[in-house]
């Protein structure tokens, strides 16, 4: 199976009828300019993905709103981006309420995709492969952690049930469970969607409103001291921006130190290998997080997916997605066969690399302005969970930019202040 890499369509997994793709965009509607338009512009957007994107296509939806907007991006095919590398998947399984409520208005929106893009009928609605997720605890502290974040979540309205380890082996009999206290599984609205016709359709609809997207690499910002003023690309052009926003992705880093900012963020290299099994399960898998940190789910009717973190879990550069074969033999094939012993034959499929933007402090979001550049606004760190959270992430902060404030969820608690203060969000279910 050939994977795509384009970030304009899903992520590469098998399909067939049980797992039906939705119909995606006209490839011939991507649009990108190679000068711009204007010397200044309302909004600069650094980074075409799905967080840029998102933020232009709200704010070109909000009434209050009629400035320009441009779009910057370095790498038009998205190869390299996160979005092109992203399992898509989403849950309601976290231990924050506000990452919770995050998720279910992504589940909301992309429901009613046709309606929430004003009816379009070239928009699909898009749907959610209910596998769900089901996070394994081998010792009492976290299985009290589960438990307490079942409950929160329950009274959100989430589907989440705590399975015994009796209740799990009755559930999904393939499992060794020696080690295993218990589990918290979703039981609706958790597994794979397609991420990649979202994206899509989030910036094809910003380019129909007016928004404005430009193939060029930033290479420095000026600032006055309190502001961002302008932006110079790679062939000297200079943009002047009323605000300037960093959707920059593994390389916000990069970005921010040209405007004099530090943001603790830093790609990180996560591994994924779709495989098929000699002897395939009778039942769905749900995507397990292992107590051993890799994590694995269906993908296809007798495909499976998994997904690991390198042994040395460090920074690397943003163009470094070379793979790390000896993983899969030394660690992630021993710990998945162990878990499912009828994963001890099979076959590989095809295997990637990508990034996560990795929050060093806290693995969660970092969204809203600056303190001391005001107008330089962070959609940054999402560290893994960013593209379940970029309908409501890429709506904040557009509110921000119309508004000075959140309109519709208040998101605060991910902002700058918190990186000044060194004091972390306490989300504590980060894949």
């Amino acid at each position: 199976m050939t994977p795509c890499w384009t970030g304009l369509c899903p992520p590469p997994v098998a399909r067939d009828q049980a797992y039906p793709q939705q119909q995606e965009p006209s490839v011939s509607q991507r649009t990108f300019r190679t000068q711009p338009e204007h010397n200044t512009y309302d909004v600069v957007i650094v980074g075409g993905a799905i967080m840029g994107s998102s933020v232009a296509w709200w704010l070109s939806q909000n009434v209050d709103f009629d400035g320009r907007i441009l779009v910057i991006e370095r790498d038009p095919s998205f190869e390299q981006c996160s979005t092109a590398h992203t399992n898509s998947c989403i849950r309601q399984q976290f231990s924050e309420p506000l990452n919770v409520k995050s998720s279910q208005f992504t589940l909301q929106f992309i429901k009613g995709l046709r309606t929430n893009m004003g009816g379009d009928e070239r928009v699909e609605n898009l749907s959610v492969q209910d596998f769900g997720y089901l996070y394994l605890a081998d010792n009492h502290a976290r299985a009290e952690e589960l438990k307490a974040a079942q409950a929160m979540q329950s009274a959100l309205g989430a589907g989440t049930r705590i399975l015994t380890r009796d209740e799990l082996a009755e559930a999904f009999p393939f499992y060794d469970l020696n080690d295993i206290i218990l589990g918290s599984h979703g039981t609706k609205d958790e597994g794979y969607w397609d991420g990649g016709a979202l994206f899509d359709w989030f910036r094809r609809k910003a380019i129909e409103a007016g928004v404005e997207y430009l193939s060029g690499d930033v290479t420095d910002v000026q600032t006055d001291g309190a502001r961002a003023t302008s932006v110079t690309l790679l062939d000297g052009t200079q943009i002047g921006c009323g605000h300037l926003v960093n959707a920059a992705g593994p390389r916000a880093a990069l970005l921010s130190k040209m405007a004099g900012l530090d943001v603790p963020i830093e790609p990180r290299k996560r591994f994924t290998w779709v495989f098929s099994a000699a002897n395939p399960l009778d039942r769905p898998l749900p995507l397990t997080v292992d107590p051993s940190g890799i994590h694995f789910r269906q993908d296809g009717p007798e495909t499976y997916m998994v997904g690991a973190a390198p042994h040395d879990d460090v920074a690397v550069a943003p163009d470094d997605f070379h793979m790390d074969h000896s993983i899969w033999e030394t660690h992630v094939w021993p710990h998945i066969a162990t878990r499912i012993p009828q994963f001890e034959a099979l076959k590989i499929v095809t295997e990637w690399a990508g990034h996560y933007a990795y929050n060093t402090l806290d693995q969660n979001a970092i969204l809203g302005p600056h303190p001391d550049i005001e107008n330089f606004q962070f959609i940054n760190g999402f560290s893994g969970h960013g593209l379940q959270q970029a309908p409501a992430m890429g709506r904040g902060l557009a509110e921000i930019i119309a508004h000075g404030g959140y309109r519709s969820m208040d998101l605060s608690p991910f902002g700058y202040e918190r990186i000044v203060t060194g004091t972390p969000f306490g989300e504590s279910a980060v894949i």
